[in-house]
């Protein structure tokens, strides 16, 4: 399940204190890839664009199911892990 994002911090501009690379996979850094992929920094940013309350998740995972790109279209994402290994170390992991 995704960490909720207070609605606080949705409405603010919040921008990160500081990035780093993931270095190994996890849920987390498996939703952050579909976010990148999709055109946003993280669910901050996406929730802030797309002024949506909740991201569609699968219920079994907890991963992304669907994201709005800016030009929205939409991305559909499987169940299973989409992140492979060589893709890890280009998710870029958001410190607020």
């Amino acid at each position: 399940k995704m960490p909720e994002v207070s609605e606080v911090m949705t409405k603010a501009d919040i921008k990160p204190k500081s990035v780093h690379r993931a270095k190994i996979w996890s849920d987390d850094v498996e939703n952050l890839y579909r976010f990148q992929q999709a055109g946003y920094r993280d669910e901050v940013e996406y929730k802030q664009v797309k002024q949506v309350d909740e991201v569609e998740c699968w219920p079994e995972t907890g991963f992304v199911k669907k994201l709005q790109r800016r030009d929205n279209t939409f991305y559909y994402y499987n169940r299973q892990r989409e992140c492979e290994d060589k893709d890890v170390r280009k998710v870029k992991v958001y410190v607020y």
